[in-house]
């Protein structure tokens, strides 16, 4: 087969949460400049006028403004933007928040902000309410449309956290996305037989919002190949997930992490 086919998204409909920027913003270009049609769903709404602005260019991209922990509101607009295409193709559960210190500092101290028994109830629940339960109801809404359409594509941003604990990164943010590993392979292989494909791209280190310049420098130390890629580096394997290519893939963790995880060797 050729790349061209193997690779094709052309008139697919492709739904990404947290898609105003950073690795969401990322894989609407990906999308768009491969011939999908993409709507974009995020809370901040400047945010997501300028993503929309910007992507125009590249395609057929529209957005609404949803906070992904309120259940009936992301459901309502996972099904608005299935109707008004008919039908629902490629969905990235991608949106997430931080979760505040670790228990170490960059320098290697002692955070008594992070430390575990000092956790902020009211910040565990909206981690936990952001990064794993609005996967969940991201997956629930989705289904219906690609049981109904014969298949489709669910794509899960989770995190090399969710692999292994990390001193300097909030305990809760490595919890949720653990859980949301398992919830991938879970979800794979109920809906195996309907056609349904639901794998994980497990990024490591990139360079988002979140990635302040101490934090990259901090990363890059710890990387065999020293530096802190570009979100446009994650788009191959979004690509191949969203496409022809990955027909036989499903319930896969595919870490993307320029060998973050084997380690500092140099």
């Amino acid at each position: 087969m050729r790349s061209a086919e193997l690779f094709d998204v052309t008139g697919k409909t492709a739904l990404i949460t947290g898609g105003a920027g950073g690795i969401g913003q990322a894989y609407a270009e990906a999308m768009l400049d491969n011939g999908a049609r993409v709507v974009l769903l995020d809370r901040e709404r400047d945010g997501l006028e300028a993503a929309v602005g910007r992507l125009r260019m590249r395609g057929d991209v529209s957005s609404a403004i949803v906070d992904v922990t309120d259940r009936a509101a992301l459901r309502s607009a996972i099904d608005t933007a299935a109707a008004r295409s008919g039908r629902l193709d490629i969905v990235f559960a991608n949106a997430g928040i931080a979760a505040g210190p670790g228990f170490l500092d960059l320098a290697g101290a002692r955070e008594p902000q992070g430390a575990i028994e000092n956790l902020p109830d009211p910040l565990w629940d909206q981690v936990i309410a952001t990064n794993l339960t609005s996967v969940l109801t991201t997956i629930q809404a989705a289904v219906p449309h690609m049981k109904r359409q014969g298949g489709g594509r669910i794509i899960v941003t989770t995190s090399i956290g969710g692999l292994r604990p990390a001193a300097i990164i909030g305990t809760a943010y490595g919890v949720a996305k653990a859980a949301v590993n398992h919830l991938v392979r879970q979800a794979a292989l109920e809906l195996a037989r309907e056609k349904v494909l639901v794998n994980a791209v497990v990024p490591g280190p990139f360079l988002t919002p979140l990635t302040t310049p101490e934090l990259e420098e901090v990363f890059a130390r710890g990387n065999p190949m020293h530096y802190v890629a570009p979100t446009d580096e994650i788009q191959g394997l979004a690509l191949f997930l969203a496409s022809p290519a990955s027909r036989y893939v499903t319930g896969t963790l595919m870490v993307i992490d320029g060998g973050a995880m084997l380690g500092r060797a140099d």
